[in-house]
């Protein structure tokens, strides 16, 4: 055993604290999120296209747990990082749209890092951060030893590193940049698994590839579809790809691979403005039908999973924070702490359980009015007054309504979003948490009578509301 590690142990025995496994059996914990990647832009998913090849990802698949159910909890960049990064829907803490997640999240919401970190784990974040754009929020205040990447906005230009207004930080200060950013975010991955090695880290490398713009290299564009979009894509695919296999590579060229919990994940669906592919799923980012929030998602960790395989349960982006406590042997947030609405996911992966969540929410508040639940193989999509319902197990592209032939299942999981919405905080932008039909309608004079009806609705309304809480006070208090 490495001097450092004997010290460290001796240290551990000498402080009172919960019982952990030593460093070195500890997993090193990877996280890959690439950025609004197709479904169907994985060549190991047998939808995809002929010009689709990513042979670094597919090797990753092969030898890995692929999560053929793996969902995000946004159909967007923000609010899927905000939900990822403390194991806790994003709603809880009023994000629902991506502008309201690239604002910060709640300063005193727990990061992964955070709780990684007395635990013996050093943390780097790479790429892009998306969760707010001052200092308070910057990664290395949200519990991560080292960064390099950009703050704020989707997107940021892959060659042109010139605007210091929006940045590339090295730790808390921006520095001149060259290069192409996402061979830059894989060099910076690679140096941090070679410089910490000999101790278990956490490591979330979050490329802004395929986010548009489009942009690659000129001599990696190919016109193989007729599509320049769709071909700039390609090229920005096969950087990200070799990116997947440079880190595999560097962990297994210091021996760590295989005790290493390495998760592999989009965002959210492809990009329709990218000619992304998330075939056979329907719709695209930005959307809550399946092409907007079921992604491409694999787990690998040698050393406890059994590769090669695939596992149906469904799970998400929310069950990271939860996986990593559970894979580094910590404890779950106590009874006075924040709890985690994820869970772990290796039950599900090594086959002792064939259920994590009895249901999955998604909601973007109010102003577009998009929310959906999916509750065993029933999914409800809602779009202001339309409401939509697909047999996932028989119909995972969801071409079939059959709102009208099940209204009681409508109703029921209407019930249940209804039930989840009422417990989550106002969104931080200020609009309104349901989709209101009348908001924004221009005013009309009312008459008299008209006030005088209004008012008293307002007014009875509000004792109703009043009457309703206490009775609620007065049941809990029973």
């Amino acid at each position: 055993m490495r001097l450092r590690h004997v010290l460290k142990a001796l240290i551990l025995g000498l402080i009172p604290m919960p019982s952990i496994v030593l460093a070195d059996e500890k997993p090193n914990i990877v996280i890959i999120l690439t950025d609004d990647q197709g479904y169907a832009d994985v060549s190991y998913n047998p939808h995809s296209p002929p010009e689709v090849s990513t042979p670094n990802i597919d090797a990753l698949a092969h030898s890995s747990v692929i999560c053929t159910q793996g969902y995000t909890s946004g159909h967007v960049c923000s609010p899927t990082r905000a939900g990822l990064m403390t194991g806790r829907y994003q709603q809880r803490f009023g994000i629902y749209t991506a502008g309201e997640g690239g604002s910060g999240v709640p300063l005193d919401e727990v990061f992964i890092p955070q709780r990684l970190g007395p635990a013996g784990y050093v943390s780097g974040a790479l790429g892009k951060w998306h969760l707010g754009l001052t200092e308070e929020y910057h990664a290395m205040n949200r519990g991560f030893d080292e960064f390099y990447g950009f703050m704020g906005r989707g997107a940021h230009p892959y060659f042109d590193h010139s605007d210091m207004d929006h940045p590339i930080y090295r730790g808390l200060s921006p520095i001149k940049e060259e290069g192409y950013l996402t061979s830059r975010i894989t060099e910076e991955a690679v140096v941090f698994i070679n410089r910490h090695k000999e101790d278990p880290f956490f490591l979330y490398v979050a490329y802004n590839a395929v986010h548009a713009p489009p942009e690659a290299p000129e001599e990696d564009i190919r016109n193989v579809t007729g599509d320049k979009t769709r071909d700039t894509l390609m090229a920005m695919i096969k950087h990200l790809d070799m990116g997947v296999g440079e880190i595999v590579n560097s962990l297994k060229k210091h021996d760590i691979f295989d005790n290493t919990l390495l998760i592999f994940l989009t965002d959210n669906g492809g990009s329709g403005a990218m000619s992304a592919n998330n075939a056979p799923l329907r719709g695209f980012k930005q959307m809550d039908y399946e092409g907007g929030i079921h992604v491409p998602f694999i787990v690998s960790w040698p050393a406890q999973l059994e590769g090669g395989k695939k596992c149906d349960v469904p799970m998400w982006s929310i069950d990271l924070f939860a996986t990593a406590l559970d894979a580094a042997g910590l404890p779950m947030p106590r009874e006075n702490e924040k709890p985690l609405d994820g869970k772990s996911i290796l039950p599900a992966l090594k086959g002792e359980t064939d259920k994590l969540h009895d249901d999955l929410y998604w909601s973007s508040a109010g102003a577009n009015g998009k929310w959906s639940i999916r509750s065993g193989d029933w999914k409800l999509v809602a779009q202001k007054d339309r409401i939509e319902l697909f047999n996932l197990e028989k119909d995972l592209s969801e071409t079939t309504n059959l709102a009208a032939k099940h209204p009681k299942v409508v109703s029921e999981l209407k019930d249940k979003y209804n039930a989840w919405l009422d417990e989550m905080a106002d969104p931080v932008s200020k609009q309104e948490k349901r989709w209101n039909p009348d908001a924004g309608a221009p005013a009309k004079k009312m008459s008299k009578e008209e006030k005088k009806a209004a008012r008293e609705k307002k007014k009875a309304t509000r004792t109703q509301s009043t009457r309703s809480k206490v009775e609620k006070c007065d049941c809990r208090e029973m």
